[in-house]
């Protein structure tokens, strides 16, 4: 039997063959080695499968499973997830690049720091070509050891790339799995702050790719994207967009009566609740993380990723 890796990265993947090879690369090339990388290909229908087969033939840490049918994108996350073994997890994206010193850095943090949950680098974008365009300075307070805080600053402001980090297994496993409505992705990382803080490793070492066939993109619309995430979110009988509403703004609710609070700590945390649904009912029901404040960006032009990400040297 193979000894258990510290350190589970799960991709979950469609259609991925246009960036798939710098993402594994980018992930086989870490600093820190003692992990494996699951690969859940989604009944792709292009080259994905080869470029996975290819590489699981060359590196024992990759396990890639291949799914009969198109599950969606939140139960393919899940997936990797359920299968995973290390007390450790990391969702990896198969268009993003990572630094190599990304991992063994974010375990360094949560080592140092045990009341932490999750740790992650700082995120740049990056275009197709793998030109960093722009950074975008953290503003969340995720960081605080006071739960209402980071659940107010995650309502109230404009987040990071917390979904991407490196996340303690059995906090993980305390909390509801990612859902397909509205934002659903949003309030998943809101639950996981309500049980301990994050830290961010005060470097760029994450590079997020943004390219037209980006989800966000390509599905501009809360239908597109809930049924992204869920076939079955497609159906408007079943799941009418008020719906898909009504369980964003109730994962909220039911979040903070699951997670390990004091009495005063829920009653402020549906306080800043109370404020944010009414807040966003006065601007029309704009029903995103709305905030008057524009995020900070930092002047990256500059920078490259190569020697910094594994692999891009080469390209």
């Amino acid at each position: 039997m193979k000894r258990v890796p510290r350190l589970s990265v799960g991709l979950p993947v469609y259609n991925g063959e246009n960036f798939l090879a710098e993402s594994i690369e980018a992930l086989l090339g870490q600093s820190h080695e003692d992990y494996e990388l699951i690969i859940s290909d989604n009944a792709s229908t292009d080259n994905t499968e080869e470029i996975c087969r290819k590489f699981a033939a060359q590196d024992s840490r990759i396990r890639y499973i291949r799914q009969r049918n198109n599950l969606g994108c939140a139960p393919n996350h899940n997936f990797v997830f359920d299968v995973s073994r290390g007390e450790l997890f990391k969702w990896a994206s198969h268009d993003d690049l990572y630094a190599r010193d990304l991992l063994r850095r974010c375990v360094e943090a949560l080592d140092e720091h045990p009341d932490v949950v999750a740790a992650h680098g700082w995120t740049a974008m990056i275009d197709s070509a793998g030109a960093v365009t722009r950074a975008i300075d953290y503003p969340l307070k995720t960081g605080s050891p006071h739960a209402p805080e980071r659940f107010r600053s995650m309502l109230f402001a404009n987040g990071g790339d917390d979904d991407g980090a490196v996340i303690r297994s059995q906090v993980l496993r305390r909390i509801k799995p990612l859902n397909s409505y509205h934002h659903a992705d949003r309030t998943f990382i809101t639950e996981l702050a309500l049980h301990g803080p994050f830290h961010q490793v005060p470097d760029w070492l994450y590079f997020r790719r943004d390219h037209p066939d980006r989800a966000e993109r390509a599905c501009p619309t809360v239908r597109k994207r809930c049924a992204n995430l869920d076939p079955r979110r497609a159906d408007p009988v079943r799941h009418p967009v008020a719906r898909l509403f009504a369980e964003y703004i109730w994962a909220y609710a039911s979040m903070i009566q699951r997670a390990p609070l004091t009495l005063e700590e829920r009653r402020e945390c549906y306080r800043d609740l109370r404020q944010w649904v009414v807040s966003r009912a006065k601007r029309r029901g704009s029903w995103g993380v709305v905030t008057d404040q524009p995020q900070a960006e930092v002047d990256l032009s500059a920078f490259s990723v190569v020697g910094v990400v594994p692999g891009q040297g080469a390209r």
